[in-house]
């Protein structure tokens, strides 16, 4: 990558993840300047961790890993520990593995509960693929929310993208198979299926989201290839439960942190990858079309900690 363009997506992750660094992570930087390593020191640094929602588990690991270090290495002074802190979170963070649109078309469920920035998440991926070349069509499964399908066919109007829909209340799963035999019939590249919005604790409704799956499969043998999770980064660690049964419904294969730009937190990227065992593949850093970034964990940690 040039130069010019790597600074401007630096840039990028750093002014989105601003509110994230002025506030918890900032006050961690503030406090590690200024401490000494004694016990108070590990009390308050766990409470800092746990207020930006890192999670009780990630932190009480980040903690244990933090203590030996200092031990071995005789860090004396929290300014001496700054940089391990750096490299703890960061060494926490997977990045994403490379997607392979392998299948013509790939079938991919997006998945999240509502309010989680599903819908326009969905549609940012839609015009990623478009500037790759890649044909794409929409799916306007969460057909109980009328105002869903409206907001996805004005962005596929927007974009060009066709968007498959049926009338609101309509069978979900009938979408998703008009929107698979769509997508074989126009030679697309991806057709994005966007599932309907629930809760994780409605039993009925995660039913129905494996029945969107299998419909998926009857449609076209091998899909659906891939099933995201939208997950909403102000929500905190709330989200980990939800995005627990959503993995238990349809076996999800990456999660797509939305709305980092207005977290205050953030932490929870690392409680992620740490309790769920998922790679995050998409960070949303704004509200345009185009504030959707692969998720970048050298720029991620740089982003939250650039006080140190």
């Amino acid at each position: 990558m040039p130069l010019m363009e790597n600074n401007n997506l630096f840039n990028k992750w750093k002014n989105g993840l601003a509110r994230t660094r002025k506030t918890t992570f900032g006050r961690i930087a503030n406090f590690l300047g200024t401490s000494e390593i004694n016990d108070q020191l590990w009390e308050d640094l766990e409470a800092l961790f746990i207020q930006a929602d890192l999670g009780i588990e990630t932190t009480l690991d980040v903690i244990r890993v933090l203590q030996e270090r200092v031990h071995k290495e005789g860090l004396t002074h929290s300014e001496e520990l700054a940089q391990a802190v750096t490299e703890e979170l960061r060494s926490r963070l997977e990045t994403p593995p490379a997607l392979a649109l392998s299948e013509k078309p790939t079938v991919i469920l997006i998945a999240g509960v509502n309010g989680s920035g599903k819908t326009t998440t969905m549609a940012k991926l839609g015009k990623r693929f478009q500037e790759q070349g890649k044909k794409v069509v929409f799916g306007a499964a969460d057909t109980y929310r009328a105002a869903a399908i409206d907001q996805l066919q004005v962005w596929g109007e927007r974009l060009g993208i066709p968007v498959i829909a049926g009338q609101p209340e309509a069978d979900p799963g009938a979408v998703t198979y008009d929107t698979v035999k769509s997508a074989v019939a126009r030679k697309a590249d991806v057709a994005l299926i966007d599932t309907a919005g629930r809760l994780h604790t409605r039993f009925n409704l995660m039913e129905e989201l494996k029945k969107v799956h299998r419909v998926a499969g009857k449609a076209l043998q091998s899909a659906p290839h891939a099933a995201w999770l939208v997950m909403d980064a102000t929500t905190g660690q709330n989200a980990l439960h939800q995005a627990q049964a959503f993995n238990d419904a349809i076996s999800l294969d990456g999660v797509i942190l939305a709305k980092l730009d207005s977290s205050a937190r953030g932490g929870m990227a690392f409680a992620i990858q740490k309790e769920l065992g998922l790679p995050i593949l998409y960070a949303g850093l704004g509200e345009s079309a185009d504030d959707l970034e692969i998720f970048d964990p050298e720029a991620f940690v740089a982003g939250i900690l650039a006080d140190f």
